[in-house]
């Protein structure tokens, strides 16, 4: 293995570690954020160090302070297997972290000749290794439930492990109806696949060319990550917190950060397999890299302007009406993140010209279209989050029948057909 290839493993390991841990605090602000917009109110707005505040989202690091210095309670009729009990959250927790390792960030890096995976697991089965590993996830509830010897604990998570399983088998046929479609197993060669076009005109996405596995595709998702409106194992109503009811501290907070991951990799499914993944519309990589300068030169009259609006929504947001308060701490903090935002634009720019002008380098100009998929891919993974929020907070809970009755009486017949129907025009058209 080159320097080249430890260095592109090493950084992509290192990436989806990030992508994966450092979202679950920004999910929880925009959680936050969001249902105070649909409420009517602010949400959090006024944790801060050093006066910086960050929109909220010191709020998520406050959090993690409590949990980390919260009473660990354990159920005193709990003697013998602890050590199970406290495993519990750390399965849920890691097969979700361990899921979302085989999506692709970016496409595939040539160096010399070599080809190097943008991935933190360089596999080519990474379809498979996502129904394996997710489908484990289930254990650590079963465990939480049944290790708890609490009635509402034990019917969460009976709950819990029969919606999973009841939305698996769509799940599998939905994504069955895509590996026929595209092909492949291979997550990156599905959104390789996913950058022609189809019609002429239309991009090739997999929500415009499989629809109804797309529409079964999200959500089954949505009932496996056990987020709204499909939170059948957990309710205040019916039984207090399900199977998560007897943990405290840092045991409640792997289950709470493992549904938070869990969502996160939904998200990256469903954007890898019906949203072009790290692709914008209708332009592949090939097409960048033989048309880099238009690319560049592009790229360099949107950033300023994205740019810009970001600046004015800071500077909106940050002001306080001087009839409730003054606070000069939100002044200093938005000069200092102005500043910041503007030389970090300046120094890309100044790498862009360099690259257009100056340079004549392949590889470089491979690198920084990589980069501009890898912020692709996390602008399309942060829409679709945003998206998993807004139903929460928008649609009721549906009754533990109607869960049920949804996945066994339309789904999965409606994925049964799909994939009948998906078979015979693959095979009518490469007759």
């Amino acid at each position: 293995m080159s320097t080249a290839a430890i260095i592109v493993a090493v950084a992509s390991f290192v990436l989806g570690t990030l992508l994966a841990l450092l979202t679950i605090p920004v999910l929880v602000w925009l959680e936050r954020r969001i249902a105070g917009l649909i409420q009517d109110r602010l949400g959090p707005n006024r944790t801060n160090i050093a006066g910086f505040r960050l929109g909220g989202v010191v709020q998520s690091f406050a959090d993690v302070v409590k949990l980390l210095l919260k009473e660990e309670y354990y159920p005193s009729h709990i003697k013998n297997g602890r050590w199970l009990f406290m495993l519990a959250p750390i399965i849920t927790f890691a097969a979700a972290l361990l899921a979302f390792m085989a999506i692709p960030f970016a496409d595939t890096l040539h160096i010399g000749d070599e080809n190097l995976r943008i991935q933190a697991l360089p596999i080519d089965f990474g379809v498979l290794w996502f129904l394996a590993i997710s489908a484990i996830g289930v254990l650590g509830i079963i465990f939480g439930g049944w290790l708890s010897h609490n009635k509402y604990s034990l019917l969460g998570a009976t709950r819990a492990g029969s919606m999973l399983i009841s939305y698996e088998l769509p799940l599998a046929l939905s994504i069955l109806a895509f590996i026929i479609t595209y092909d492949t197993i291979d997550f990156n060669a599905m959104v390789q696949w996913q950058s022609g076009t189809f019609f002429a005109f239309l991009p090739a996405w997999g929500i415009l060319v499989q629809p109804l596995a797309a529409t079964i595709l999200i959500v089954s998702l949505f009932a496996e990550t056990n987020r709204n409106p499909f939170t059948v194992a957990e309710g205040e109503s019916e039984l207090v917190a399900g199977f998560m009811t007897e943990y405290t501290a840092m045991k409640f907070a792997m289950y709470f950060m493992g549904e938070y991951v869990a969502m996160n990799t939904a998200s990256a499914v469903i954007i890898t397999m019906i949203f072009g993944g790290y692709q914008i519309p209708w332009v592949s990589t090939g097409m960048m890299l033989e048309n880099f300068s238009v690319f560049a030169i592009t790229l360099m009259i949107v950033m300023p302007v994205i740019v810009t609006v970001l600046i004015r929504w800071m500077r909106k947001n940050n002001t306080v009406r001087p009839t409730v308060s003054t606070d000069g701490g939100r002044d200093f903090e938005t000069k200092v993140l102005t500043i910041a935002m503007i030389a970090m634009t300046l120094l890309i720019e100044a790498i862009l010209i360099y690259l257009v002008f100056l340079s004549d380098s392949s590889l470089a100009n491979a690198i920084t279209i990589t980069l501009f998929q890898i912020v692709v891919f996390v602008v399309k993974l942060m829409i679709f989050n945003i998206f998993f929020i807004l139903i929460r907070w928008t649609v009721p809970r549906f009754r533990y029948d109607q869960v049920q009755h949804l996945g066994w009486y339309y789904l999965l017949p409606l994925a049964l057909l799909n994939l009948f129907i998906t078979a015979i025009v693959v095979v009518g058209v490469n007759i």
